[in-house]
Formats: C-alpha cells, sequence, structure tokens
C-alpha cells in the first residue's frame, strides 16, 4: 500500500514513512527512522530507497529488506518501462505537440526549486559558497567529461577538511578494527561491470550497449550524492552531451543516444506517479535500447532497474553497521560539507545546461509558454503546498487544452 500511495518524491516520502511505520505500524521509532534518513543522506543513491531497506533490515534482517526492497520498487518502475514503450510507439516529438507539450519545461522549473532549495540548506559559510560557485562553473564547462562529478566530489572533501575550526573535534575516538569484506562486493560488481563494458566496445559485441547501460547507471548510482535531482545533469552529459562530442563520434559513433526531449519527458512524467523518482532508470534503460527491438528494450528496462539500485542496497546494507562506528569521527562531518556543496554546484550547472537549450534569440509565443511553465512549476513549488503530482497532471492538461 505505502509503495503505490507514496507521492511527493524523497520529502513526501520521509512524511509518509512517520505516518505509516512509526504511528501506524510501530515499525520503527520516530528516533530511529531519523537516524536512518540521515545516514542514508550521506549514502551515494536512492535516499528514500535505502531508508526503507533499513526499515525491513531493522524487522527482519537481510532477507526482509531485500524482499521490502523489491515490493518498494515495482509499480514504480513496471509504469516507467511502459511509459518507455508508449514512447516508442508515440515518439515524444509527436507528443509533445499535444499532451506533453509543456513536461519539458516543467521538468526544469523541478530542477530549479531543488538547486534553490538545496542551496538554503546545504551553503552556509565561504567556503561552502566558494566549493559550490567552483563546482557550478567546471561543471558547466567540462559537462562531457565524465570524470569530472566523482573528482568534483573528492576534492569537495578535502576542502572542508583543511579548516578544523567550523566543525572541531571534540573527543578522541578510540580505533577499531572494522570488517570491510562485504564491501568487496560492491567494488568487484563496480569493476566488471566497467570491464566488460569496454570490451564490449572495443570488441564490437552484439549487444554491447547493454554492458555499456548496466555500467554507467551502476556507476550513476555509485557516485549520485542529492538523489534524482542530481542524476539528471548525469544522464544529459552521458546520453545526450557527450554522443555529440567530436572525440566520441570519431571513436565510439554508435554509442547509446537519447533523445534530450525524452529524457526530459520522463523526468517529468516520473514526479506524477508514487515510488522512488530514481524509477526514471527503468524508463531511460528502455529507451537507450529501444531500436534493438522489443525484447532488448525490455531488457534495457531491467538493467537500468538493476544497475541503478543494486549500489544503494548494497552500500546501505554493508555500510550500515559500519556506520555505528565511523558517525563518530568528525572528519566524516567536515567531508560531507564539502561533499554537499558540490552537489548543489553540478543541480545549479545542470539547470543552466538545460536553460541553454532554450534560445532566447528565437522567442516566440511557444517559447514564452515554455518560460511561463518553468517560472509558474518553481513559484508553485516555493510558494504553495500543491503537490507535484498536482503540477503535473496540470501541465498535461495545459498542453492538451492549449
Amino acid at each position: 500500500m505505502y509503495s503505490i500511495t507514496a507521492f511527493g518524491g524523497p520529502q513526501g516520502h520521509l512524511g509518509m514513512m512517520f505516518k505509516t511505520f512509526v504511528n501506524k505500524r510501530r515499525d520503527v521509532t520516530e528516533e530511529e527512522l531519523m537516524e536512518y534518513n540521515s545516514f542514508c543522506q550521506m549514502l551515494p543513491g536512492a535516499s528514500s530507497t535505502q531508508t526503507l531497506t533499513l526499515i525491513g533490515y531493522k524487522r527482519g534482517g537481510v532477507v526482509l529488506a531485500v524482499i521490502t526492497l523489491i515490493i518498494w520498487l515495482l509499480p514504480a518502475c513496471i509504469l516507467m518501462g511502459a511509459f518507455s514503450f508508449l514512447l516508442t510507439v508515440y515518439p515524444a516529438k509527436n507528443l509533445t505537440a499535444g499532451l506533453l507539450r509543456f513536461i519539458e519545461p516543467m521538468a526544469i522549473g523541478f530542477l530549479v526549486y531543488a538547486s534553490i532549495k538545496t542551496f538554503s540548506i546545504s551553503i552556509k559559510n565561504f567556503i561552502t559558497q566558494v566549493i559550490m560557485l567552483v563546482s557550478m562553473v567546471i561543471s558547466f564547462l567540462l559537462f562531457k567529461a565524465p570524470w569530472i562529478f566523482p573528482l568534483l566530489l573528492i576534492a569537495g572533501g578535502i576542502a572542508t577538511n583543511l579548516s578544523d575550526k567550523r566543525i572541531p573535534e571534540k573527543e578522541k575516538i578510540k580505533p577499531r578494527q572494522i570488517r570491510w569484506n562485504n564491501i568487496w562486493l560492491f567494488v568487484l560488481v563496480f569493476l566488471l561491470a566497467g570491464i566488460f563494458s569496454e570490451v564490449a566496445r572495443k570488441q564490437e559485441w552484439e549487444h554491447k550497449k547493454a554492458f555499456n547501460l548496466f555500467e554507467n547507471f551502476y556507476r550513476f548510482g555509485s557516485i549520485v550524492f542529492g538523489g534524482s535531482d542530481v542524476l539528471l545533469p548525469l544522464m544529459l552529459d552521458q546520453y545526450v552531451a557527450r554522443p555529440q562530442s567530436a572525440r566520441v563520434i570519431e571513436k565510439n559513433p554508435n554509442t547509446i543516444k537519447i533523445e534530450r526531449s525524452d529524457l526530459l519527458t520522463g523526468y517529468g512524467i516520473v514526479r506524477a506517479i508514487p515510488g522512488p523518482v530514481f524509477s526514471v532508470a527503468t524508463f531511460t534503460g528502455g529507451m537507450a535500447l529501444k531500436d534493438e527491438g522489443y525484447t532488448m528494450q525490455l531488457i534495457g528496462c531491467i538493467i537500468g532497474t538493476i544497475a541503478i539500485f543494486l549500489p544503494s542496497a548494497l552500500l546501505v546494507l554493508f555500510f550500515y553497521p559500519v556506520w555505528q562506528y565511523l558517525k563518530k569521527y568528525v572528519i566524516v562531518y567536515r567531508s560531507l560539507e564539502g561533499i554537499n556543496a558540490v552537489v548543489v554546484g553540478v543541480m545549479w550547472a545542470g539547470a543552466l545546461y538545460l536553460l541553454r537549450g532554450m534560445p532566447l534569440k528565437n522567442m516566440d509565443l511557444n517559447m514564452l509558454f515554455n518560460f511561463a511553465v518553468i517560472i509558474a512549476t518553481f513559484l508553485l513549488l516555493r510558494y504553495t503546498k500543491i503537490y507535484a503530482p498536482i503540477i503535473v497532471v496540470g501541465c498535461l492538461l495545459l498542453g492538451w487544452i492549449l
């Protein structure tokens, strides 16, 4: 029931978790739920999915955690997978002329709102302001370089550890042996995904795109801090910007390409359905392999789902016991200060990248409507309590009427 009624993204999900699993079922206490949520915010991946997985873990160990995860994912992923097939039959350029006409500008409005909201939460001093601005500029200028995002995250974490004045260490922690054995599974999958993806590309395997797709989404799920609003810029970089670069065209002309309008349409639609926003990966996986037939498109949906959520599950289940010890170290909090600032910078770079695709030179009535939808979406999210699905339905109706 929770999986088919949890609208509103991570913020809405947390509120429903309190209502369902704290107040009604009493599976966890308020303090436990808040600790789970705070811990998951520190990990890459889908935070609300990880929090729900920990509730299952507390009640029944790893087995119930995995069952909980699968039940939580299925409704949203089935809907988004089905939508990828719909968009294959009715291309976005046809749908966007009518019903989905304003979904793309609405998605930009969501991203601008998320960027401003995270700015108010994460940017609180001079050093985080500098890190955010530098990250925004570098991300925008080097949007086609896939290595830039993890490098910025590492640099941000180091930068905020150069001073101990803002977050001083209050107590000395006695060293303790930590069992790192389980985390090797996460690392092994990461390495194997990269190796098979590269071998498939170089040797021109028949279904090389499937291996490339798994590597892409496993990497995204491993490095995305800040949720789905950071995932969108990464997907735009990987599937829209990079395939257009001269180097990729020369060395890998058959790389996975997805239309910008398709990605933004999926990103907008996922806001109107219950469940994890990361289920947009199911849609994207289907769109990535749609040219190889319906069977491969279905496989693409499955690959996108498994690859994006597998790192989240591995990290949360393996690191939570370790977290009970590591959370005592102040260096962790100092690093998170810089990492969060980088996330905000990357989000702003993503918003600017999208806005760049709406040229002011060709300003006509349709373009004015698009900008109006961006502004209206932002204002409704920022200053009203209207739920996100209602905004999406409103944009669909507006496109149908106009």
